[in-house]
């Protein structure tokens, strides 16, 4: 069953997710029912990629009022395609939700056990990664690209909660809206790493279709990685939608020829069901 619901046209939630824990929010934006122009068109919610502020924090003023989260309990960041993640609090609210400068640097997750924090993060085409451990009130996200993925960047999670006496078994987690394995042609470059990353896999999640192109399941590589750092198989959620062949609802930098916005994951849990 696909974890992702379409809730209205702007955005996706886990559905069974939102079931089963009441006051969490957990999900990721469309493109659809914003202000933006042009290639942006038009809820872009991504300050880097040239669209004018002023409409993409109107952009994010209007999923705030959506998903019942205000924008000054959002923390956002600087995302550069590493590994480092980051435990925030709620001293960190505000960060890099309505600026870019104002954002976490260099930093491709956040974690947190405490309420009215909104984990985000932006994409169009890389991997959400969204993480819960519902006893232990944790919550996590994390964008994996290529680089992020095969540098293991969702064993770092894992590895982050052990360290909060989280065990992997009581870890939950959604692999999200991303650009599928037919989307996504590599090279022999990527090819090599990624086959060191999994040398111990036998069937792998890539197909040579010509000389040096090969197309890659990265869903599936990270899906892989998590049962690897021993997160069970039956914890583990994974779409089928695809960021670039699904192109009414989602923003996709290689079908677009890298002019294109962004969308938002989040992630949070409130404190209570009765927010704005």
């Amino acid at each position: 069953m696909e974890p992702f619901v379409l809730q209205n046209q702007t955005y996706f939630l886990i559905e069974s997710w939102i079931k089963q824990h009441p006051g969490l929010i957990a999900g990721i934006t469309t493109k659809n029912g914003g202000n933006s122009k042009g290639c942006f068109e038009n809820l872009n919610l991504g300050f880097h990629v040239g669209d004018t502020q002023v409409d993409v924090c109107s952009n994010r003023t209007k999923v705030a009022e959506l998903i019942q989260f205000p924008l000054n309990n959002w923390v956002g960041a600087e995302q550069t395609h590493d590994i480092f993640i980051k435990k925030v609090t709620k001293a960190d609210c505000g960060r890099g939700s309505d600026s870019y400068d104002h954002s976490f640097k260099g930093t491709d997750g956040f974690y947190t056990n405490e309420k009215d924090i909104l984990l985000t993060l932006c994409f169009a085409d890389c991997v959400p990664l969204f993480f819960i451990a519902p006893d232990k009130h944790m919550i996590g996200a994390a964008h994996a690209g290529w680089k992020g993925t095969v540098h293991g960047i969702a064993r770092k999670m894992i590895e982050a909660w052990g360290s909060e006496g989280i065990n992997p078994k009581q870890i939950f987690i959604a692999i999200g809206p991303s650009i599928c394995q037919k989307c996504y042609i590599v090279d022999d470059y990527v090819i090599n790493i990624v086959q060191n990353t999994l040398e111990d896999i036998d069937k792998k999640p890539y197909n040579l279709i010509s000389d040096g192109q090969y197309s890659l399941n990265l869903k599936e590589v990270n899906r892989l990685l998590l049962l690897r750092a021993g997160v069970p198989a039956q914890n583990i959620l994974m779409t089928d939608y695809c960021s670039s062949c699904d192109h009414k609802e989602f923003f996709s930098h290689r079908r677009d020829q890298g002019r294109t916005g962004r969308m938002l994951s989040f992630i949070g849990w409130k404190e209570s069901t009765n927010r704005l």
